[in-house]
């Protein structure tokens, strides 16, 4: 089986390319996804609707096409990773973990120890909560089915 797993969240440090490259170091059966991790680009999914002069349209519709692809993604993974950093309240990370459980999409979270108050049901309802890329590669050694995960 390969295993398709969705990274969504914070898009302000190379956590993403961290996690990939464990897993490619250790050969594991996994392929990714991910949200557009562009901000500028993200924030102008919309504009291809037409101008708006209202930022709360322009975010809306926005938003709007930005979750055709985050809702299929989330959909279609076996896993997501939900990122939370330090820098930005990270909102649309909370609401792809609320989405995960919803419909009862494994996720995990990856967070620092300073955070796990304000995310306590995000974290409650996640399948593990890991502290660093390299826990969640050996998370995913682990679930991919390889035997020699610590």
């Amino acid at each position: 089986m390969t295993w398709t797993i969705y990274l969504s969240g914070e898009i302000h440090s190379d956590w993403r390319q961290q996690i990939m490259h464990g897993v490619e170091v250790a050969g594991l059966p996994v392929t990714f996804t991910s949200p557009i991790t562009n901000h500028e680009a993200s924030d102008a999914a919309g504009d291809v609707l037409g101008e708006e002069t209202s930022n709360f349209w322009r975010d809306h519709k926005s938003s709007k096409v930005n979750g055709i692809r985050t809702k299929t993604m989330l959909e279609a993974c076996d896993l997501a990773i939900v990122r939370f950093g330090e820098k930005f309240k990270q909102w649309n990370a909370a609401f792809d973990a609320g989405y995960c459980a919803a419909i009862g999409k494994p996720y995990i979270t990856l967070h620092d120890a300073n955070i796990v108050h304000p995310l306590k049901e995000v974290d409650a309802a996640a399948m593990a909560w890991a502290q660093t890329p390299e826990q969640v590669v050996e998370i995913l050694k682990y679930v991919t089915g390889d035997a020699s995960a610590k």
